[in-house]
């Protein structure tokens, strides 16, 4: 249809506009933008076509102006109103767009007999061509409870959740809606003037708007129909040295969602093992972690030090200790203890056994008189000599047993004394008797101190 010097097509949804006075493209948009919507914006293919079998045809230049352009020359050619960049695999003419000019920032659609009909071509905005204009038939009372969508020879409503029909006039009878239910009274007629519905929500869901909506005289609902949404409960994340898995039945850590927590080698879970999403949002009890596991605490063995590598903690998984005897002693087992996984360690702790000497026995004539700290003819057992009376010590009175495991010095003999004969009674002379007696005491306490 003409409208003064405009002329219009007019499809289902929107119409297109168009005027026979040229203008650069800057002019164009703004007598879009005054008498119409804007300039016209092409999403697809079809829409193309269907623009160009409605435009008169024209011999030569000026063609029409169309809505895409870009500010400079490495720029993406951009629709305007929309920011789209939709240019199909066939839209450019032959050669183009060659930014003949410099500056050719504008498109122009070829609306003329041959291979090149309904192409485009850049152009320099500046240049006379006639504006294409769309004016759109979505408005705020096309669709009652929803969207409108317009598209090419058709207006489509996009229905709010609750409601239908060609212009989602019409409420659903959602006795069942998910996650809850809808009771709605009717005082006149079924979900007309005065009707009254509320939306109740299934445990483990909530109400997310309000609950409770009438219809009015003017045949709109006071409220959209809520919807129930499930419960969520906090995100849950693998403890440290441990690893979680959920399941979830209907949105991740939602109600009804259970997870199940285990731990690593050498880890023991201190808590429930699965946890599970209620009906309040919570979970049903705390997080768990794990710790790593302990063995029992070790003593070195009498005469021994125990010397630990502790990675985790002391005495706790992968431990290492190692025994070592003190000098003088044997090790008797093994000298290295792995705290396990299981939380016990790999070996029992071995023994420190003192170092052993030979036996001795008494000398002839003598006895031995022996002290055993670590037992008989072990390491530090010391051991003396003594000579029976008329005899005398030969050798070393004490000897040690040393830490290799051998004596300090041999045993000591006792010999008989030398010049020992008695004289005839009869020749005893007193004063010569003491002196023997005092030199006898003399090199006895002598031998025995050496």
């Amino acid at each position: 249809m003409i409208v003064g010097s405009s002329l219009a097509v007019t499809t289902l949804g929107w119409t297109y506009h168009y005027s026979n006075k040229t203008m650069n493209w800057t002019e164009a948009r703004l007598y879009c933008q005054s008498n119409y919507t804007d300039m016209v914006v092409i999403q697809s293919q079809i829409e193309n076509d269907y623009l160009v079998s409605y435009l008169p045809e024209r011999q030569g230049s000026p063609y029409y102006w169309i809505g895409i352009t870009k500010n400079h020359m490495n720029e993406t050619w951009t629709w305007i109103g929309n920011n789209s960049t939709w240019v199909g695999n066939e839209s450019w003419a032959e050669n183009e767009p060659n930014n003949n000019h410099s500056t050719e920032f504008c498109v122009e659609i070829y609306i003329k007999k041959g291979k090149n009909r309904g192409k485009w071509n850049d152009e320099k905005c500046s240049h006379g061509k006639r504006p294409v204009c769309y004016k759109a038939q979505c408005n705020a009372t096309s669709c009652g409870r929803g969207t409108c969508q317009e598209a090419i020879k058709n207006i489509t409503c996009l229905c709010e959740t609750g409601f239908k029909g060609d212009r989602c006039q019409t409420v659903l009878n959602h006795t069942n809606i998910s996650g809850g239910g809808m009771n709605c009274s009717h005082p006149i007629a079924p979900y007309s003037y005065n009707s009254t519905c509320e939306v109740r929500c299934d445990e483990g869901y909530e109400l997310s708007g309000g609950s409770q909506m009438r219809c009015e005289h003017t045949g709109r609902w006071t409220a959209s129909v809520p919807a129930c949404t499930i419960k969520k409960c906090s995100p849950i994340f693998s403890p440290v040295t441990g690893n979680v898995t959920c399941v979830d039945t209907l949105e991740p850590f939602s109600f009804g969602s259970r997870c199940n927590f285990n731990c690593q080698e050498g880890y023991n879970l201190t808590g429930d093992s699965t946890l599970t999403c209620l009906a309040s949002g919570q979970w049903s009890k705390a997080t768990p972690t794990c710790t790593v596991v302990q063995c029992n605490s070790l003593e070195a063995p009498p005469h021994a030090s125990v010397q630990c590598q502790d990675p985790l903690g002391v005495y706790s998984y992968g431990s290492i200790c190692t025994v070592q005897c003190e000098e003088g002693f044997d090790l008797i087992g093994t000298n290295m203890t792995q705290c396990s996984s299981q939380g016990s360690w790999s070996h029992t702790l071995p023994v420190c056994q003192a170092k052993k000497c030979n036996p001795i026995n008494s000398p002839p004539h003598g006895s031995l008189s022996c002290s055993d700290p670590h037992g008989s003819f072990s390491f530090g057992s010391r051991c003396m000599t003594t000579c029976d009376e008329g005899f005398l010590l030969n050798g070393t009175a004490n000897a040690e047993c040393t830490s290799l495991g051998m004596w300090s010095a041999d045993i000591a003999h006792c010999s008989g004394k030398e010049n020992t004969n008695c004289l005839h009674p009869a020749a005893v002379n007193c004063s010569q008797l003491v002196a023997q007696l005092v030199n006898s005491w003399f090199r006895f306490w002598h031998h025995f101190i050496t």
